[in-house]
């Protein structure tokens, strides 16, 4: 290998960390805001696993997901199955044989928790790749340029058009202002439903 390879190589570890270790710390700012502290925490720590990480840095890009790289010149990307299997706010998690479809192929719904780690993910994606020109609108936007190419859950996609629609009309604060008020009803009916299985 000679020396420019060699260095670029060095340079594209380095980066990508970057990118991964950034985007994580802003998903985790975000995840707090919403009142999601332990997903914060542990959000896509898959990446820095080597069957992530390697296909990362070799197929790193800066401006947008090294899976799409992979993707053309592979025609998969094995980093991003690894992906998607191991981390449940990615709607494709959700994918499987659905009985309420006659066991076709197709989204299940996502737990509230995810659904909502899965916003403060598309937040955070947009603006690292978007840096300057991230506007409270741009995870709308994505959204909307890349719906229908999944198997999104209907009720899931209604809730995750919502929330996007008030980071775009009315702003982080509310958006999650809103979602902390989502989290506390989820917490209290959980707690209730421990209840009810304990006096049983």
């Amino acid at each position: 290998m000679n020396l420019s390879l060699k260095k670029r190589g060095i340079m594209d570890i380095l980066r990508h960390f970057t990118t991964i270790t950034r985007h994580k710390a802003e998903v985790m700012k975000n995840c707090f805001r919403a009142g999601l502290y332990l997903q914060g925490v542990t959000h896509d720590l898959s990446k820095y696993e080597p069957a992530e990480f390697l296909r990362g840095v070799k197929y790193y890009q800066g401006n947008k997901s090294p899976n799409d790289a992979e993707r053309r010149e592979t025609g998969v990307s094995k980093a991003w199955l690894h992906h998607k299997g191991r981390n449940k706010h990615h709607f494709e998690y959700w994918i499987d044989y659905d009985p309420a479809i006659g066991g076709k192929m197709g989204g299940l719904e996502m737990p509230l928790n995810f659904l909502l780690e899965m916003v403060c993910d598309r937040i955070a994606a947009s603006k690292i790749y978007l840096k300057d020109k991230y506007k409270d609108s741009s995870p709308l936007e994505y959204y909307n340029h890349s719906k229908g190419k999944g198997y999104m859950n209907p009720k899931t996609e209604r809730q995750l058009v919502k929330l996007l629609t008030i980071l775009a009309d009315e702003g982080e604060e509310e958006l999650f202002k809103y979602m902390r008020k989502l989290v506390e009803v989820q917490k209290r009916k959980n707690l209730s439903k421990l209840r009810r299985k304990l006096l049983k």
